[in-house]
């Protein structure tokens, strides 16, 4: 037996007239976070990019370096030393050993790199955690840490670095300890400062009387705040890192000879 289907009534707005059908809710759009955004608007930037570029084809040069140079950087000839730039065999001339420039400046850049960004990496690590545990804790702790911090800011960076690699003596290693111990007590500067205005937000309270114990508050409330800024600060520092390298090494309590220095 056949049912007869029943129209559904049409919906009626106040003035009488029929009102528009509901539409579908729309789709939820996950939100990108904050690196999401800050990707996003580099992808957006041509002059990003293109500086993107640039790096990227310094650091996959200064890689590759061993197996793409020209010619051996550490092989001289007294018979073709000093030669000008635009040579036909040596595009970059050569030293006053006869080694080729453009090979021992890509080979350079290698070790250059490394010693620049190692001992930002290790002072963000340190820094930062000195920094956010002054910054959140307070009181004494704050008073001890950062009056031993201000210590350091006593001495110029360059003095600093060339007291510390004279007291440990030339290498690579001691270069990276020495300009690592320049690079901390600058970003636990930071670090404090950026951690103490978090610390005082309406969230971090919300958190705190929620319940969540110290460790969940500093994991995901003050570090998603305060990487930001001392990330930024710390990529400042690179630069600064492989210009006091290639001083250090200028005074012999660098890179040791024959490694070439590409700073």
């Amino acid at each position: 037996m056949a049912h007869a289907t029943q129209a559904a009534a049409p919906v009626l707005d106040i003035a009488g007239g029929a009102a528009p059908a509901p539409t579908a809710p729309d789709a939820f759009v996950p939100s990108r976070g904050f690196w999401g955004q800050v990707g996003h608007k580099l992808l957006r930037d041509p002059v990003a990019m293109a500086a993107a570029c640039v790096i990227l084809a310094i650091i996959a040069i200064a890689v590759l370096s061993p197996w793409i140079t020209p010619m051996d950087p550490y092989r001289g000839s007294m018979l073709r030393r000093l030669k000008p730039i635009g040579d036909a065999t040596y595009i970059l001339g050569s030293d006053e050993l006869g080694r080729d420039m453009l090979s021992r400046l890509m080979m350079g850049g290698r070790l250059s790199l490394f010693i620049g960004v190692t001992p930002v990496i290790l002072a963000f690590v340190i820094g930062s955690g000195i920094g956010i545990l002054a910054g959140y804790v307070g009181g004494w702790v704050n008073t001890v840490l950062m009056r031993t911090v201000d210590v350091f800011f006593a001495f110029p960076s360059v003095l600093l670095a060339i007291a510390l690699s004279g007291a440990l003596g030339a290498g690579i290693v001691n270069s990276i300890v020495s300009l690592t111990c320049v690079f901390v007590p600058q970003i636990a500067r930071v670090a404090e400062s950026v951690t103490t205005q978090i610390r005082a937000r309406d969230y971090v309270d919300a958190a705190r009387l929620a319940g969540a114990s110290t460790l969940t508050i500093l994991r995901v409330q003050v570090l998603g705040n305060v990487l930001g800024p001392i990330f930024v600060y710390a990529t400042s520092l690179i630069s600064v890192s492989m210009i006091l390298a290639s001083g250090l090494s200028f005074l012999g309590l660098g890179v040791k000879p024959p490694s070439p220095n590409g700073a």
